[in-house]
């Protein structure tokens, strides 16, 4: 497995200057996003001497992209919303490959109006659901077209809540490139240790064949994000049960501070050269 962290985690506007942050901290990959440009992070173009810029900042680092960030809310109760996102998620995964990857994360969305992460009431009811599979038939159009696979994320904020409603797209929907990005920590908030490792051999046990990219976020007593290592996930188990679901891809860390990135490339480290996995 490939130690990797968010980019956006440091205070840098350059692809260059980014990168370069993420390998001094002790990360070889990284989950890109166009917001460490100084810019938004779905813009409605990309410029060629952008995603040169990217690819070269790559090159000169010697750090990987894991994958850049194309979320938008695709379950929006607003149309109009939903159809400005699939367009400029259609220009990035048009300049994906360029950039030095194949794979655009996404957000699977919420009703909620103001904050594609936030839970609304109305994500269960099937016109969601229906509008979920719409938008991610038109994403996975413009996907096939442009080589690029989609990483969808089972978060208990959004519409795909769960690693069943998770492989329930999966099936209904039935492309190839429609990933997963397995995230310990969104798949429950208050736990008991031996709880949440019986959640997460569930989850794995269910979408093995699908995982593409792992992130190592953990989960305080109290049910607060914090940075792995600081709360109850065990990473050795949840690395030791991907690599026995075949997974040896990136391992990606966020919901930290910059200060706190050197002290957890570290901590996956030695895990991962505890159940050598490196």
């Amino acid at each position: 497995m490939q130690i990797g962290i968010f980019a956006k985690t440091f205070a840098a506007t350059s692809a260059l200057a980014s990168l370069a942050a993420v390998r001094r901290a002790g990360y070889t990959t990284a989950q890109f996003n166009m917001a460490c440009l100084g810019g938004p992070s779905m813009p409605v173009s990309i410029e060629t001497s952008t995603t040169d810029a990217i690819a070269y900042a790559s090159r000169e680092t010697g750090v990987s992209l894991a994958a850049v960030s194309g979320t938008y809310n695709m379950i929006h109760p607003d149309k109009a919303v939903r159809a400005a996102g699939l367009e400029k998620l259609g220009v990035l995964i048009k300049a994906a490959p360029a950039m030095g990857t194949s794979l655009v994360t996404l957000c699977t969305g919420t009703r909620n109006p103001v904050d594609q992460w936030a839970h609304h009431p109305d994500n269960t009811s099937p016109e969601a659901w229906r509008d979920l599979l719409d938008e991610m038939a038109k994403a996975i159009d413009l996907a096939e077209a442009h080589g690029i696979d989609l990483g969808i994320e089972p978060e208990l904020a959004n519409v795909v809540s769960s690693p069943h409603l998770a492989r329930r797209l999966i099936d209904e929907l039935g492309s190839p490139c429609l990933r997963i990005v397995l995230d310990p920590a969104n798949l429950f908030e208050r736990e008991e240790s031996d709880r949440v490792r019986t959640i997460l051999e569930a989850a794995i046990d269910l979408l093995g064949d699908r995982i593409t990219m792992a992130h190592a976020k953990d989960r305080g007593k109290e049910g607060d994000f914090v940075a792995a290592g600081s709360g109850v996930i065990d990473f050795s188990h949840f690395v030791r049960r991907l690599a026995a679901a075949g997974f040896n891809g990136p391992l990606i860390t966020h919901g930290l501070t910059e200060a706190e990135a050197p002290s957890v490339a570290t901590f996956l480290r030695r895990t991962l050269e505890t159940e050598e996995l490196t």
